[in-house]
């Protein structure tokens, strides 16, 4: 049995599938103007371990996945830049691609551009027009947030509360300050616009969403996932036009997915990671000296619903477990891998709500049985386990092999420090030249002297 948090419940509930033969995820995927930051990789890697697990319990999953590439971040990007917005877009796109294949992100079902969507998010807002849900104002579209009595409802914040936490463009023709934009006009400068019945501009960033899973995967459907900032105002403001565009009036009060899953934030030393603090990082930036694997169990290890401690030691502690998995993989090389399916204790843990801190855990348990009583069976259900959760996908000799090995430093830092040691030692500047050797020992790299040079080798 699975058990999922359910956000618009605020409370761990019984999955059950609208339909069991096939299940409907859409999650809220990246906005593509830059690389993205490591907090952005986090809802990545939590619902593609929750697609790996759907897809092992049921025989058919459908996942949605949305790029966003039209947005106001986006053009202010492009004009900065002075780069064509496609450009722009098709190239940062394509570095998302890059950069969670390497952390083991599956490709999901549907993968939709927002721009390839423009018409059909047309035709929701004139249905939401038509029905009296929004209306037209100096070139705008604006939805009418207090036409609809169950908004709030997701986040659970009053009309107060919600005025203080979103950020509201001053327009004196709106109806209430919390009225969104589902329609704007375009800019002289942004390049980038559509026809409409209001005029040439493009839509708000939440009607994306509502229009693309609509499409995909129909008025009503099983999960809808994100990072727990989503949760107020872009999915409060989801539901509430999607519901309201509803054609089934039994769908008036399902708001659109029966489980909204949300991810809490990543942390840096106990505060929110952002630029003003100086601790802000990109997937792309820690990829360079770690390895995909060692990012993602790093993800894991805390429970998706609380905060994530990001930091150096974290990630030297999931290479460090992920060099003993290797090791015993490496070790037990003529011992072959069978079709097992993954350890009962294991799925359990993952079943109930997604704990994947108490499921890896239970991979070191396995790991140890299957030393203690090493066979095919034990050997498999401890890798089939760990692929579970996307890990154990590299060939154990490729993993050690240092030019596949992600470091948490490079060659030439490597060989720029013994320079230096070595200086220190021809000094007789001992302690220092210790402290360099100490440094590279806590970065997996072991110092050999002899009498003519010095060698180093990954620990």
């Amino acid at each position: 049995m699975l058990y999922l948090f359910n956000t618009l419940s605020k409370t761990k509930e019984l999955f059950k599938p609208i339909d069991p033969q096939h299940i409907k995820m859409y999650v809220c995927g990246p906005t593509v103007y830059d690389y993205i930051h490591i907090g952005n990789a986090r809802p990545v890697v939590v619902f593609d371990t929750l697609y790996r697990l759907l897809k092992y319990i049921y025989p058919q999953v459908s996942y949605a996945r949305n790029i966003t590439d039209v947005d106001d971040k986006i053009i202010s990007r492009a004009i900065a830049n002075k780069e064509d917005i496609n450009s722009l877009t098709q190239r940062t796109t394509l570095a998302f691609h890059e950069d969670i294949k390497k952390i083991n992100a599956l490709t999901p079902t549907f993968e939709p551009k927002a721009t390839d969507y423009i018409e059909k998010m047309i035709v929701m807002i004139e249905q939401l027009i038509n029905k009296g849900y929004a209306y037209v104002a100096d070139n705008h579209v604006y939805f009418d947030v207090k036409s609809y009595p169950l908004y709030g409802k997701l986040s659970g914040m009053s009309f107060d509360e919600m005025l203080l936490g979103v950020r509201i463009e001053v327009a004196d023709s709106k109806k209430n300050p919390s009225d969104f934009v589902l329609w704007k006009p375009s800019k002289k400068d942004e390049n980038c616009g559509w026809n409409s019945p209001w005029g040439y501009g493009r839509v708000g960033w939440h009607i994306e969403c509502s229009a693309m899973a609509k499409d995909l995967l129909g008025e009503h459907f099983d999960i809808h996932g994100g990072g727990k900032d989503l949760i107020f105002p872009h999915h409060e403001n989801e539901i509430a036009q999607s519901v309201c565009c509803s054609t089934n009036t039994q769908n008036a009060n399902s708001f659109i997915a029966n489980y909204w899953v949300h991810n809490d934030f990543i942390v840096v030393d106990g505060q929110k990671m952002s630029k003003s603090l100086g601790n802000f990082t990109t997937l792309h930036e820690v990829l360079k000296k770690h390895h995909g694997e060692v990012v993602r169990l790093t993800l894991l290890k805390t429970h998706y619903r609380s905060p994530l401690d990001f930091s150096q030691e974290s990630l030297h502690d999931s290479t460090e477990t992920l060099n003993k998995f290797y090791d015993f993989l490496q070790n037990t090389k003529d011992t072959p891998i069978s079709e097992e399916n993954p350890d009962n204790e294991f799925l359990t843990a993952l079943s109930d709500d997604l704990n994947t801190h108490l499921a890896i855990s239970i991979l070191y348990k396995l790991l140890n049985e299957a030393k203690n009583n090493l066979n095919s069976k034990t050997k498999s259900q401890f890798v089939v386990s760990a692929n579970m959760l996307g890990l154990l996908y590299e060939d154990p000799q490729t993993w050690f092999n240092l030019k596949s090995l992600h470091l948490e430093i490079t060659e030439q830092e490597i060989q720029q420090l013994i320079e230096e040691r070595n200086l220190h030692k021809k000094n007789k500047n001992f302690q220092e030249a210790d402290k360099i050797r100490d440094y590279l020992n806590t970065k997996g790299i072991i110092i050999e002297d002899s009498p003519n040079k010095t060698t180093w080798k990954v620990k």
